[in-house]
């Protein structure tokens, strides 16, 4: 699978570690960067490079890390075709959901609010988990999409 990840300084040193996991999971993957730690940098930089491939090819996912992940959220919502999923950590049902019913196809993560395994552990699941194709569920999307 296709992945895109971006993380401004906030998920940097995260970033590079679940960029050797995916690649180990034998995925293609694609850097946006930061592509250095630089405490002064701007997650918009790093996040709207990723949400402007998954607007071009929905069918690739990608994955953003900031310090909450709700600014990375909110940058990623404003391109066409593009549905975000934040998480924090803790519950992955919510995580789950984002994929089976609402066919998300970027995962924002909060960094400061996760360990390591549990990113690592959480994306996979994400990653393996297929979208419903649930006739509700493709309707929601269709007037997500065509607004």
């Amino acid at each position: 699978m296709k992945i895109f990840v971006g993380s401004d300084h906030a998920g940097f040193e995260l970033k590079e570690k679940l960029i050797l996991f995916l690649k180990e999971l034998g995925h293609d993957v694609e850097d946006k960067g930061a592509f250095e730690y630089n405490k002064d940098d701007d997650y918009p930089d790093f996040i709207i490079p990723v949400a402007e491939e998954i607007s071009k090819d929905p069918s690739s996912r990608g994955i953003v890390l900031g310090g909450s992940g709700e600014g990375e959220s909110m940058a990623t919502d404003r391109f066409p075709n593009v549905r975000t999923a934040v998480w924090y950590g803790g519950n992955k049902e919510p995580l789950i959901l984002s994929r089976k019913d609402n066919d998300a196809n970027i995962l924002s993560i909060g960094a400061r609010f996760v360990t390591e395994e549990e990113v690592l552990e959480a994306v996979k699941e994400w990653l393996n988990t297929p979208f419903s194709n649930a006739e509700r569920h493709k309707r929601r999307i269709e007037k997500i999409d065509n607004k």
